[in-house]
């Protein structure tokens, strides 16, 4: 806060992010918290991190930026077909931070967590000496042994993934070329539908129970379909992909019809936060359906098959197609 003095550390914990204290946490009074796993639950746990200008924009608003760094670990948590119960928050801020600006995260980290109930635990808040970091250990647990692994894929298997896929790639791509000719085809609804994939992560946690009963292996799209798919098959196995089976958002769908080029984008872009999963034929249906009564959707894309090499992507126009960088690298 320009002009005035900063709260100390002790200051800014017990304003902004004691009220988000879960049992357990003490008030965020002491250097540590407590978590009891429900009887007959293994705990799992998950860390993510993201960075101002690598994984969102500096200038984004404070509440999004705090939903998205607690949305990508809620995305993993999902996945493992778990529930969330808590999580640890580092906060590295930037020398020009101000109070205005961790008032509006607080209010955001709060929302979030209490939209998935999963309280705040305990953490740290230091100074970066460069761009703001901000990093979340969450946690959650799953009865005994059920885990939803993520190579534990068998051929024959469908892969299957959750909602609409692309739509946060678009949405960062027209934040950077505002003017390119296919967004001038999409309605302010639209364009406003592809920025808001792009700026909050709907991390599918209705979809855990029916994950957890029928997945064989299962994990989260943050850095591209193509480039997930082929982590979660590994070696040993492969994929076929059918492009027409790939479940797009109307604006998406527009998009790609308007340029093309722009299903690169679509399938390697990231930042979905959908679940990847394959399923034994035999329980498509079944996993569709219990999606669908948590109010979510399900499509089911392609077919694990057996040999090595990269996911192959049958293409609208008949073309077969594989993605050798398919995925976005941290590095």
């Amino acid at each position: 806060m320009a002009g005035s003095a900063r709260a100390s550390e002790e200051g800014l914990i017990a304003r902004y992010f004691a009220p988000l204290a879960g049992p357990g946490a003490h008030g965020l009074r002491d250097d540590a918290a407590t978590l009891t796993p429900t009887p007959g639950h293994d705990l799992v746990l998950t860390t993510d991190a993201v960075v101002a200008g690598i994984h969102y924009f500096a200038e984004d608003p404070p509440a999004s930026i705090a939903r998205k760094a607690l949305g990508v670990n809620l995305s993993d948590i999902a996945a493992k077909g778990a529930v969330p119960r808590g999580f640890l928050l580092t906060l590295a801020l930037p020398d020009d931070w101000t109070e205005a600006w961790l008032d509006g995260f607080a209010a955001g980290l709060g929302a979030a967590a209490a939209e998935a109930g999963c309280p705040l635990l305990g953490g740290d808040t230091v100074r970066s000496g460069g761009p703001a970091l901000i990093s979340v250990s969450l946690f959650g647990e799953v009865p005994t042994g059920a885990i939803v692994r993520r190579t534990t894929a068998r051929v024959g298997d469908r892969i299957c993934v959750t909602g609409t896929i692309g739509d946060a790639a678009l949405g960062l791509r027209l934040r950077l070329e505002p003017a390119a000719p296919w967004v001038a085809g999409l309605d302010p609804a639209l364009q406003a539908e592809l920025a808001d994939r792009y700026l909050h992560p709907r991390p599918r946690l209705a979809a855990a129970p029916a994950v957890r009963r029928y997945a064989s292996a299962a994990m989260d799209v943050s850095d591209g379909l193509a480039g997930d798919l082929a982590k979660m098959l590994g070696a040993g196995r492969g994929a076929r992909v059918a492009a027409a089976a790939l479940p797009l958002s109307d604006a998406a769908r527009r998009a790609c019809a308007a340029e093309p080029a722009l299903i690169d984008a679509v399938l390697t872009g990231g930042d979905d936060y959908e679940i990847l999963c394959t399923v034994a034929p035999e329980n498509v249906a079944a996993f569709q359906a219990e999606a669908a009564a948590a109010g979510l959707t399900v499509s089911a894309i392609g077919t694990v098959t057996s040999g090595d090499g990269p996911p192959r992507f049958e293409m609208r126009d008949g073309a077969e197609r594989v993605f050798a960088a398919g995925s976005f690298s941290h590095f």
